[in-house]
C-alpha cells in the first residue's frame, strides 16, 4: 500500500523541479570579471555584472539612449546645476531604504578607489559639488557646463553609505559589501571561474524572469562554443568569428549581432624619453631614445597597417576598418576623417626620415581573452609592421595579467580597446588621451601616458559646449588632430556577437554588456 502511494511522488517532484531549472540562465562569458567592486575598474565585463547588482541615476538602453533608473526625473536648473528627483520605493538588498545620501557617498568614493587600474575619475571630473536638500532630491553642480553629464552619470553605479563606508574592494569581491538596489544579488564569486546571482524579489522595477543566473568565465573561444552546443550553457558572448557561420547553420542556435561602440587600437608608451623595455635595434641593443615620441614613427606605424585585410581575415568580417574613435552613424563621427590609407612605401620613407632606415625591433603586448581574435589580430598587425622593417614579436597575456601590467607602464607597445561610455566622441579623448592627472581626474584610462597641452585644451573647450552642433564640430577637430598626430593607431570597430539556444529571445547591446535582463523565453 505504501509503495503504491509513493509511486506517483517521483514524477510529481520532477514536475515541481522543472520550473526552477527553467528559471536558471547559464552564461559563458569570455571577459574576465576582475572585481565586484563597481568602482574599481571601468571595464565592460565588470560593468556587466555590476549592472545586475547595482543601480545608477540614469540607465542606457541597448542603443545607448538615456532613460531613468534610480532618478525618475531631472532638470537643468542652470548651465551648471542639475536637479534629480529620486525614486521613493527603492530598498537595498538588505532592506534598508535608498536615499540621496547614498548618491553623495558614491560620488565621493567612485573616483578615489585605491589601486584602481582605471576607474571613474574622468566621468566625474566635472562634478564640483553635490547636495541633498531632502532624502529624495539631489542637486549636482559642475565646474563648467557639461553637456554629457547624464551619460557620464550612467556609467557610475550607486553603492550604499551604510555598507560602503566600512568596505574595501576586497569586501566587495568577497560579496560582503556587494549590496545593491539592482534586480539580482550576489550569491558567490570565484575569480577566474564564475559568479552566481539570485533574483532580488524586492527590486523596485519588478521581478526578473530568471530566478538564478550563473556567469561562467570561459576564456577560450572554442570552449564557449562547445559548451553551448553541448547544452551546458544557455548563452555565450564574444563569439569567435570563426564559429559564426557554423552556429548560424545550427538549428539549435540563434546568433544575435549589433554594431559595437568599441574601438580596437594599438599604442606606444609615452612615459619614458630614454630606452624602452622590449624595444631594441636589429642587433638586440636598447635604443638610446624612445622612437615613438617622433610623430613620423607613429605615422609609419599607421600607414603600415592594412585595415581591410585585418577586418576580412583576422576578424572574419565581424569588424570594420577604423580611422577614428566611433563608427559611422554615431554622434560626432567625422566624415572628413578617412580610414588611414595602407601605404607601406610611405611608412618606410617616414622611418628613414626619423633615423631608422633599417627599422628596429619591438614586442607588441596584447590580451588573449578580452575580445574575439584579439591575439590573432595582434599577430596580423605584427606581420604588417615587420614587412616595413619594424621586426615585431607578440606576447599575449590573460586580461587580468595584462591589465595590471599595462597600468604600471610595463609595455612599450600594446593593443587596447575602448568602448565609449557615453555613446559620443568625448569619451575616448577624455579618458584615454587626456593627460593623466589623478587630482584633476583626467586621463583615467591613459595607461600609456600620452600628454599634449594643446590637445588637453581642445578637450576642455569641447567638453563645455552645450549646443550639440557646435560640440560636434569641436569634437571633429579633436578627431582630425588625432589622425594627424597619431597618439594611438586605430584599427577596427568590432561587431558584438552572441549566440544562445533556440527558445530564447536576446536584445543585443551596442555597449557589449551581456545582461540576463535582456534575455527572455520566446
Amino acid at each position: 500500500m505504501k509503495a503504491r502511494r509513493a509511486a506517483p511522488l517521483a514524477p510529481l517532484l520532477a514536475l515541481l523541479a522543472l520550473p526552477a531549472a527553467a528559471q536558471t540562465l547559464t552564461v559563458a562569458t569570455g571577459g574576465a570579471i576582475t572585481s565586484l567592486d563597481p568602482h574599481f575598474f571601468n571595464a565592460s565585463p565588470n560593468n556587466a555584472i555590476a549592472q545586475h547588482v547595482f543601480g545608477r541615476l540614469v540607465d542606457r538602453d541597448a542603443e545607448a539612449r538615456i532613460r531613468p533608473d534610480l532618478a525618475e526625473s531631472w532638470r537643468l536648473v542652470s548651465d551648471t546645476t542639475w536637479e534629480f528627483r529620486l525614486r521613493r520605493d527603492v530598498t537595498w538588498h538588505d532592506g534598508r531604504p535608498f536615499t540621496a545620501d547614498d548618491v553623495l557617498f558614491t560620488l565621493a568614493r567612485a573616483p578615489n578607489v585605491p589601486n584602481s587600474p582605471g576607474g571613474f575619475g574622468a566621468v566625474l571630473r566635472s562634478v564640483k559639488s553635490a547636495e541633498a536638500p531632502d532624502p529624495f532630491t539631489l542637486r549636482i553642480t559642475t565646474h563648467e557646463p557639461n553637456p554629457v553629464l547624464l551619460p557620464e552619470l550612467g556609467s557610475v553605479f550607486i553603492v550604499s553609505r551604510h555598507v560602503g563606508e566600512r568596505a574595501t574592494t576586497e569586501d566587495y569581491n568577497a560579496g560582503r559589501a556587494a549590496i545593491g538596489t539592482g534586480p539580482y544579488r550576489v550569491v558567490s564569486h570565484r575569480p577566474g571561474d564564475r559568479t552566481e546571482l539570485a533574483r532580488h524579489d524586492g527590486f523596485w522595477g519588478g521581478r526578473e524572469h530568471w530566478a538564478r543566473v550563473s556567469y561562467r568565465f570561459v576564456a577560450a573561444d572554442p570552449a564557449r562554443t562547445a559548451a553551448l552546443l553541448a547544452g551546458d550553457v544557455d548563452m555565450i558572448d564574444q563569439v569567435s568569428p570563426n564559429d559564426v557561420p557554423r552556429l548560424r547553420r545550427d538549428p539549435r542556435v540563434v546568433v544575435s549581432e549589433i554594431q559595437s561602440l568599441r574601438l580596437v587600437h594599438v599604442g606606444p608608451d609615452f612615459s619614458r624619453r630614454g630606452p624602452l623595455p622590449h624595444v631594441t635595434d636589429n642587433e638586440g641593443r636598447p635604443l638610446d631614445r624612445n622612437p615613438f615620441l617622433d610623430a613620423r614613427v607613429r605615422r609609419a606605424l599607421t600607414l603600415a597597417v592594412n585595415r581591410d585585410l585585418l577586418a576580412e581575415r583576422a576578424m572574419d568580417g565581424l569588424a570594420v576598418p577604423a580611422g577614428q574613435w566611433l563608427p559611422r552613424g554615431t554622434f560626432s563621427f567625422d566624415a572628413a576623417t578617412p580610414v588611414p590609407a595602407f601605404d607601406p612605401d610611405a611608412a618606410r620613407r617616414l622611418l628613414a626620415e626619423a633615423g631608422f632606415p633599417q627599422g628596429f625591433r619591438l614586442t607588441l603586448h596584447t590580451m588573449n581573452d578580452r575580445f574575439p581574435n584579439d591575439a590573432r589580430l595582434a599577430q596580423a598587425v605584427a606581420q604588417m609592421w615587420s614587412r616595413v622593417g619594424i621586426q615585431t614579436a607578440v606576447e599575449a597575456l590573460p586580461w587580468t595579467t595584462y591589465s595590471a601590467r599595462a597600468a604600471r607602464q610595463e609595455f612599450s607597445m600594446s593593443m587596447g580597446s575602448w568602448g565609449s561610455t557615453t555613446g559620443e566622441g568625448l569619451s575616448y579623448p577624455k579618458n584615454v588621451l587626456a593627460t593623466f592627472d589623478r587630482e584633476r581626474r583626467t586621463g583615467s584610462a591613459n595607461q600609456r601616458r600620452f600628454s599634449d597641452p594643446a590637445f588637453d585644451a581642445m578637450v576642455d573647450r569641447a567638453s563645455v559646449i552645450m549646443d550639440d552642433a557646435a560640440r560636434e564640430a569641436a569634437i571633429a577637430e579633436l578627431v582630425r588632430w588625432s589622425a594627424e598626430n597619431v597618439p594611438m593607431v586605430p584599427l577596427l570597430h568590432l561587431s558584438n556577437v552572441w549566440a544562445h539556444r533556440r527558445g530564447l529571445r536576446h536584445e543585443p547591446r551596442m555597449d557589449e554588456r551581456t545582461l540576463a535582463t535582456g534575455v527572455r523565453p520566446e
